[in-house]
């Protein structure tokens, strides 16, 4: 063999290794895993899910406007959380081993074996494709599942943890909260059938406050009712009750419920039906919500407050500062009579009084007006003939708060208060028709003369600035003399023993006098 033939040869046994190193390096096939069962499935693309137990009746949910909703075996809405739960199993949901069609051919009875014939299905669909996944039995040891998907060859195993998302009734998937997001409502109205009371609340869309409107015309508690419409947000369903007579619901006590509650908004309204508590346990009552066909249990608390009498959905707060305050008239008692008036930032004055004015007493004054408290409705439906008996016609006091604009007419805020009697004293809100009561406490915290809101700083100067201080003790005179800071001497007039710390400490607080209070 010559030379040439030798490097032929040698260039087509490195071509062969070259290309025996490619295929080893890079075109191996992957190695085999889990397979995907489902590997176009998206959840976010469901639509709709369907589940086809045997012995039992198909429950059916659709995606509409973002929510889910069963529409079999009963319409109602649905628990979103549990549902997509199922369908992110699923898109996960991996087979090892994959049975493949050739292998179920060389089993005769191979579907009966797998518990593949007369099984639980479920139908999925999306936008732009449909699932339909036979469930078969479990294996041997319990831990997997044979499946099959239709229109897919072969039969899967599985793991079988996914099989506890799906719902053994419809009662599984149902919404069990109570209702949903309650802000939207601007309108309630409760009907207590053992009462034969009603009483009718409205939002104002502005202030955001509540407004009772039944059976009289007042301010209501919105701190209160807020509280209990998030209780029934937070509230949930115990338990949902199978009713098939109006005999039944006579017996729950509702048909006539005992209570009804309606919550409205821009929405579709939210009506509850109450009825009596359940006779085994008295801290849960019967429900139901009107439209949607559904007898329930729940926690009786959750709407206990709603059976309360009318006073406890009254604003038992005497006056409402919307508004900064800039000016106080105060009105009595007799001829007393004197304005408060906001100089600046924080400045107050009195017109016609020379004094300064304490301006944190004001500040205090207008705290102690916003917390008043109404510690009894005394009386509705006032006409002028009923102020005599509460001392109202001529009040012995009055008080009014006006904002910085708006002149004299521009009032915040204004109470009228009259005689007292029983440990409370007698008010009024002059644009209301009812009188209240106020505890003597509170009244007592009430300033009533100019006097009181005089500034409490006696005089205010720099220690620097004194040369000497004079001492006249029951007519023994000594002068103390001021040498510069921390330095005092008595005079070559004066006699004793000085204690320069101590005076220095003395003088330095009667530099920054302050009297606790004015007694007249």
């Amino acid at each position: 063999m010559n030379s040439k033939t030798t490097s032929i040869w040698f260039v087509i046994a490195a071509a062969l290794a070259g290309a025996i190193f490619a295929v080893h390096q890079y075109l191996q096939p992957p190695a085999a895993g889990p397979v995907l069962v489902l590997p176009n499935l998206s959840p976010a693309s469901v639509t709709s899910i369907e589940i086809h137990p045997t012995n039992a009746p198909e429950i059916q949910a659709n995606l509409t406007n973002g929510n889910w909703a069963l529409i079999q075996p009963m319409v109602f809405p649905a628990q979103s959380a549990a549902i997509e739960a199922l369908l992110d199993a699923l898109q996960r949901l991996t087979a090892a081993p994959r049975i493949s069609a050739a292998e179920l051919l060389k089993h005769k009875d191979a579907d009966a074996q797998y518990g593949l014939t007369a099984a639980p299905r479920l139908v999925i669909e999306s936008d732009n494709q449909r699932w339909q996944i036979i469930v078969g039995k479990k294996t041997a040891p319990g831990d997997a599942v044979y499946l099959r998907v239709v229109g897919v060859p072969g039969a899967f195993v599985t793991d079988a943890n996914w099989l506890k998302l799906i719902p053994r009734s419809a009662d599984d998937w149902r919404d069990r909260s109570l209702a949903g997001v309650m802000e939207n409502f601007d309108s309630i109205l409760v009907t207590n059938g053992i009462k034969g009371l009603a009483m009718a609340f409205h939002r104002d869309p502005g202030t955001r406050l509540w407004r009772m409107t039944q059976p009289l015309q007042a301010r209501a508690d919105s701190g209160h009712i807020a509280e209990l419409l998030q209780r029934i947000q937070q509230g949930e369903i115990q338990q949902f009750i199978g009713v098939s007579s109006t005999n039944d619901l006579a017996h729950l006590g509702l048909q006539p419920p005992n209570l009804t509650l309606s919550l409205a908004g821009a929405g579709l309204p939210v009506v509850f039906q109450l009825g009596n508590a359940l006779t085994n346990d008295a801290s849960r009552i019967y429900g139901e919500r009107v439209g949607l066909d559904t007898v329930f249990t729940t926690v009786a608390a959750t709407f206990a407050p709603w059976y309360g009498a009318v006073n406890s959905f009254r604003d038992t707060n005497l006056l409402e500062l919307t508004a900064p305050v800039a000016e106080i008239e105060m009105r009595g008692p007799g001829t007393n009579h004197f304005v408060l008036r906001r100089e600046g930032t924080n400045d107050w004055k009195i017109p016609g009084y020379a004094f300064p004015v304490d301006a944190a007493n004001v500040e205090l004054l207008i705290r102690t007006l916003a917390s008043l408290h109404i510690a009894d409705f005394v009386k509705d439906a006032v006409t002028p003939a009923d102020l005599p008996a509460y001392g109202l016609d001529k009040p012995s006091r009055e008080i009014i708060l006006r904002p910085a604009t708006g002149g004299s007419n521009n009032v915040i805020a204004n109470v009228e208060l009259g005689t007292n009697q029983n440990n409370e004293v007698y008010v009024r809100r002059p644009r209301e028709n009812f009188i209240y009561g106020i505890t003597m406490e509170d009244y007592n915290r009430l300033p009533e003369q100019a006097w009181e809101f005089r500034s409490r700083r006696i005089w205010n100067f720099n220690v620097n600035d004194v040369t000497q201080v004079l001492l006249d003790e029951a007519g023994r005179k000594r002068r103390i003399l001021h040498g510069g800071p921390g330095k005092w001497d008595l005079a070559a007039d004066s006699t004793g023993i000085l204690d320069e710390n101590g005076t220095d400490q003395a003088v330095q607080e009667l530099a920054h006098l302050t009297a606790v209070g004015w007694a007249g």
